[in-house]
């Protein structure tokens, strides 16, 4: 045990947050300049019956105070840029402040979004650079950053896969195919899109069973989603198999860009045959997310998806840049948000991809599997099952605790509690379904090897707790404010507001 996992271990609980320090009179001087009176002063008043009949009941509290409690609730937070986030399927990647800093130009924050085409020519240039970059990136003929987010880009996959089709006169294709090992979105679109999923099942060696697939396959299949690497870490090595037997079906391959990070300037989606992707740029190309947002889950097509891409696009007639909409693209699946996507995670994905050049994609992919594979090896050498043997893993890889629950009753949610300890976010858990107890660790390229070196260290003295003090790893965390909750009562009893102490009790 080294002197850092040694100090954790030891370590006392923080400081309880308290939330209830108000007192009576105690307030902080406002420093606001007297309101303007008149009938010039500005707005107008506003109408009786929605002015506040009493003051609204607000803490009591110094400047100070207030500080200090939502300082200290910041520092409680984990985040990419404070701790280890190995988070599988996420790629919580660090995002260069440079992009930050650099989207938020006064020329590219202030833009209106309804600007016209004649004052936003630089904004544009960079969107259609962008869109010219992706579409490299995937081997695609297209590509709109329309939608908002991973799965508004997954229903306008879906979305435009059953457009082909209707074109075409062929409304009985409404069948999705969906392998188990898939994201647990892409069943969900499939049936928001109004088809049927037929999921079918994946091999011992974690790729699609080939027979099944074929079994599926036939008149009614619209297409199928999955992606390459899978979500069990391993790149599907019948992905040609798989490709055709879709389309000698009459369906089409979708391409779930979660694990783009993967194979990032090593090999094209549209190279394996997909007809369409979305790409998650908010993961691959480095904008901050989790908690809901924001997002970019950009679409690109092949050939003949083309014409329905949702709009806007960002079109050049000559050295003109405008947007194309539906006057250009009738056969389009249509807007897809107010406007055309989420323009600050778009500008970071563009200035992210300059930064890194073509060589620099590579290394991307190349480090990201790197690391995952170092990190299998060193915590397969401590004791871990991986789940896959050791089949070279991608960009990610699983572990599976089923042999030390059953040895000592410890469960994957255990450890992934006990790293909070540590100081460590814990991987994604349970997920995928279909492999019991199990952790899915994604490093990404951007971890030093001392970092993946402490994660192993934690992971190794968790597993000897197991055997020698269960009760540690059972019980955990035991160095947060907030022991373990009840996630189901908390997420259906959701309480965010302060109240004072007197209406509390009262209630």
């Amino acid at each position: 045990m080294n002197a850092t996992t040694s100090s954790v271990t030891r370590k006392a609980a923080r400081e309880p947050v308290i939330f209830e320090i108000s007192k009576p009179g105690r307030e902080a001087p406002t420093q606001f300049p007297p309101l303007a009176r008149g009938p010039d002063a500005g707005a107008p008043a506003l109408p009786a019956h929605l002015r506040r009949q009493a003051r609204p009941a607000m803490p009591s509290v110094s400047e100070l105070q207030a500080v200090r409690h939502f300082t200290r609730l910041s520092q409680l937070n984990f985040s990419i840029d404070t701790h280890f986030y190995p988070l599988g399927s996420c790629t919580m990647k660090y995002n260069p402040k440079a992009c930050n800093s650099l989207a938020m130009l006064p020329e590219f924050l202030n833009r209106h979004p309804l600007a016209p085409a004649s004052a936003s020519q630089g904004f544009l240039a960079c969107m259609f650079e962008l869109q010219e970059m992706l579409r490299e990136i995937t081997g695609m003929h297209g590509v709109s950053l329309t939608p908002m987010a991973g799965a508004q880009g997954e229903f306008a996959g879906v979305a435009m896969i059953r457009a082909y089709h209707r074109a075409r006169g062929d409304e009985g294709r409404n069948e999705i195919i969906v392998p188990e090992a898939a994201h647990g979105t892409n069943p969900a679109t499939a049936a928001m899109c109004g088809c049927v999923v037929r999921e079918i099942p994946c091999d011992s060696n974690g790729d699609v069973d080939i027979e099944a697939l074929r079994a599926a396959a036939g008149p009614k299949t619209a297409g199928i989603m999955l992606t390459n690497p899978s979500t069990l870490g391993v790149f599907e090595r019948k992905i040609v198999t798989v490709e055709k037997i879709v389309h000698a079906a009459g369906g089409l391959l979708y391409y779930d860009g979660a694990n783009l990070n993967a194979i990032l300037g090593k090999v094209r989606p549209g190279d394996m045959g997909f007809d369409v992707i979305h790409m998650n740029l908010h993961k691959t190309f480095s904008t901050p997310h989790g908690g809901g947002g924001p997002g970019s889950g950009a679409v690109g097509v092949g050939e003949r998806l083309l014409p329905y891409l949702p709009i806007p696009v960002v079109g050049r007639d000559g050295e003109r840049y405008r947007w194309l909409d539906e006057r250009d693209r009738p056969k389009s699946i249509g807007r897809l948000s107010a406007f055309m996507g989420n323009a600050g995670v778009n500008m970071r994905a563009y200035i992210y991809m300059r930064m890194l050049g073509r060589d620099g994609m590579v290394r991307v992919a190349e480090f990201a599997a790197l690391n995952a594979n170092y990190m299998m090896r060193r915590l397969t050498a401590e004791g871990f099952d991986a789940a896959y043997g050791m089949r070279r893993a991608s960009h990610e890889f699983i572990i599976t605790l089923k042999r030390q629950h059953r040895q000592y009753n410890i469960s994957a949610m255990d450890v992934a509690k006990r790293l909070l300890d540590y100081g460590m976010h814990a991987p994604t858990t349970y997920f995928p379904l279909l492999v019991p107890e199990c952790l899915l660790i994604e490093p990404t390229e951007t971890e030093a090897k001392e970092d993946l070196d402490r994660f192993c260290d934690a992971m190794s003295e968790i597993l000897r707790e197991m055997a020698e003090t269960p009760e540690m790893v059972s019980k955990a965390p035991h160095t947060m404010p907030v022991r373990r909750l009840d996630d189901v009562r908390a997420a259906k009893l959701l309480d965010l507001v302060w109240k004072p102490a007197a209406a509390r009790a009262g209630e």
